[in-house]
């Protein structure tokens, strides 16, 4: 009995170590470049939608912690007049942590809305956004009720 058991473990930690591995390797990525390790994540990531400004994500490891704030840019289309987009106001980032998916790995995090649409937006609950690295300097971001964009890292 004491041997199937410990067969059975070892199976078992074998199948947990190769689930754990594939849900750690984003699509797009070698395997020596995971999307939780610093130089993945780090850096200002951005977006355009219609050649402006969409959105700006800084993210960064400060005392071995990940830490960021967004930037969110309101789009207007008026008739007869360009397109203009303004920067809101930025946000830090709540609880930003990695998340598998079936699709890899995600940073997924929170952002504030009080800013949004002060004062009706003051008692509203936090958005939630998500971020996958597809490479090295790029990424597909979504977040509640929004389409998905391509964020490009900034290499200044």
């Amino acid at each position: 009995m004491k041997r199937v058991s410990a067969s059975l473990v070892a199976i078992v930690a074998l199948l947990a170590t190769a689930l754990l591995a594939q849900s750690t390797q984003s699509k797009g990525l070698s395997s020596s470049c995971d999307a939780r390790s610093h130089a993945a994540i780090e850096g200002v990531w951005g977006a355009q939608i219609h050649g402006l400004p969409a959105v700006t994500l800084n993210l960064s490891y400060e005392t071995d912690s990940l830490h960021g704030a967004i930037l969110i840019y309101l789009s207007r289309k008026n008739p007869g007049v360009a397109e203009t987009s303004m920067p809101g106001v930025p946000e830090p980032l709540m609880d930003p942590h990695f998340d598998a998916h079936f699709d890899g790995v995600a940073l997924v995090f929170a952002v504030s809305h009080r800013h949004a649409h002060s004062p009706e937006s003051l008692g509203t609950s936090p958005v939630h956004f998500r971020m996958r690295i597809t490479a090295v300097d790029g990424a597909e971001f979504n977040g509640e009720d929004s389409p998905t964009v391509s964020l490009t890292r900034d290499k200044d």
